[in-house]
C-alpha cells in the first residue's frame, strides 16, 4: 500500500520540522515568529488537494518556499500596518514631534489599571505602617534608602527590609505585572 502524495508531503514536513524552525528563526530573529511560520506551512499543506500534492516533485524546497513566502507576507503586512498607523497619527493630530500621543487610555487599559491599583491598595493595607511608609517614600516619592531611613529615624537595613517585604507581598497578592 503506497502513501498518498499529500501524506508523503506531510511526512517530509514532520521530518523537516526542527530544521524549518531553525531556518526561520535565523531569518526572522525570533523563535516565536519562526514557530508561527512553520505552523502556517502545515496549514497550507493541509489545504492542498491531492492533485496539487502530486505535482510537487521536490517536497523539501517546496516547504522552504512556502515559508519564505509566508515570511515575506508578514513583513509586507507589518510595513502596511506601520504606514497606516503613521498616516493616521499624522492626519489625526495625535503626534507631537513624531511621537504618538493618546489623550486617554483605552477603556480596557483603564479598567485593568484600576483593578491593579485596587489590588495594590488592598495588599498595602495588610502591611505594617512602617513598611507602607518606607515603600511610599522610596517607590512613589523617589527617595533613596538612606533618605528614607533618615526621614523615618530607622536604619538603612530596616528600610531595605520594609521595601522588600512590601514588594514580596505585592508580587504574591497582585502578581506581575
Amino acid at each position: 500500500m503506497t502513501q498518498s502524495a499529500k501524506a508523503e508531503l506531510l511526512a517530509v514536513y514532520l521530518d523537516r520540522h526542527p530544521a524549518l524552525v531553525r531556518f526561520f528563526t535565523a531569518r526572522t530573529g525570533s523563535a516565536d515568529r519562526a514557530q508561527d511560520i512553520v505552523q502556517d506551512i502545515y496549514v497550507r499543506l493541509q489545504a492542498l488537494s491531492e492533485v496539487a500534492a502530486e505535482e510537487i516533485k521536490a517536497p523539501a524546497p517546496f516547504l522552504y518556499r512556502i515559508g519564505g513566502n509566508l515570511m515575506l507576507d508578514r513583513v509586507r503586512a507589518g510595513r502596511r500596518s506601520t504606514a497606516r498607523d503613521q498616516a493616521w497619527t499624522e492626519t489625526s493630530g495625535a503626534a507631537i514631534d513624531g511621537f504618538s500621543v493618546a489623550d486617554e487610555p483605552s477603556p480596557e487599559d483603564a479598567a485593568w489599571a484600576r483593578l491593579k491599583l485596587d489590588q495594590v491598595a488592598a495588599a498595602l493595607e495588610d502591611m505594617s505602617p512602617n513598611a507602607r511608609t518606607a515603600f511610599r517614600l522610596h517607590k512613589i516619592d523617589g527617595l533613596t534608602h538612606a533618605e528614607v531611613a533618615a526621614r523615618m529615624g530607622v536604619s538603612r537595613s530596616s528600610v531595605e527590609k520594609y521595601v522588600s517585604a512590601v514588594l514580596a507581598r505585592l508580587l504574591e497578592r497582585v502578581g506581575w505585572p
